[in-house]
């Protein structure tokens, strides 16, 4: 992919990876978890607290997954794409951190408010893409990143929410009790 690129593109591209990882979309949850703290709104306090706590699990498990499993890099010229633990960043291609983060971030919004989960859709894929773009991972990092980041979206949505409350559109989102 690399050899057929141009060169705006790839500054484009640069900056859409740099723009999806986790801290800005944390700095984003965080800033508007405290416009809904301080306006009351419960439901979008929940929701926003959720999407946080759904990037942090994506984040650490696929850190864990990324520790475990050292694949190398599409821009890492080596005969052995799977190797022994490796500490650089060079071998820590599988699964995406800046996707499984962007997904699960964004899934937790997509359960929750389907109009504007679907509105903000785009992030995380254009993301993914970019990853790719640029070098930095191959289809089967980013496609098991976003697997990644929507189950930890659901783990995240069943445990602190209701159940029914998940499947039933009319009902306010509630907290789980006991």
């Amino acid at each position: 992919m690399i050899q057929h690129q141009n060169a705006a593109m790839r500054n484009f591209m640069r900056y859409v990876s740099l723009l999806g990882d986790w801290p800005l979309h944390a700095a984003v949850g965080l800033i508007l978890l405290g416009f809904a703290w301080r306006r009351g709104s419960e439901d979008w306090t929940r929701i926003l607290l959720a999407m946080l706590l759904a990037m942090l699990l994506a984040g650490v498990v696929g850190t864990v997954i990324k520790r475990t499993v050292p694949r190398a890099r599409p821009s890492v010229l080596t005969d052995t794409r799977w190797g022994g633990p490796r500490f650089s960043s060079k071998y820590h291609a599988f699964p995406s951190g800046h996707v499984g983060a962007s997904t699960a971030f964004f899934g937790v919004l997509l359960i929750a408010r389907r109009r504007i989960g679907l509105a903000c859709l785009p992030i995380p894929i254009l993301i993914g893409f970019s990853r790719m773009y640029i070098g930095a991972h191959y289809l089967s990092d980013v496609t098991c990143a976003a697997v990644l980041g929507i189950l930890c979206a659901l783990v995240v949505m069943h445990f602190l929410f209701l159940k029914s409350a998940i499947g039933n559109r009319n009902s306010k989102l509630r907290w789980r009790r006991g």
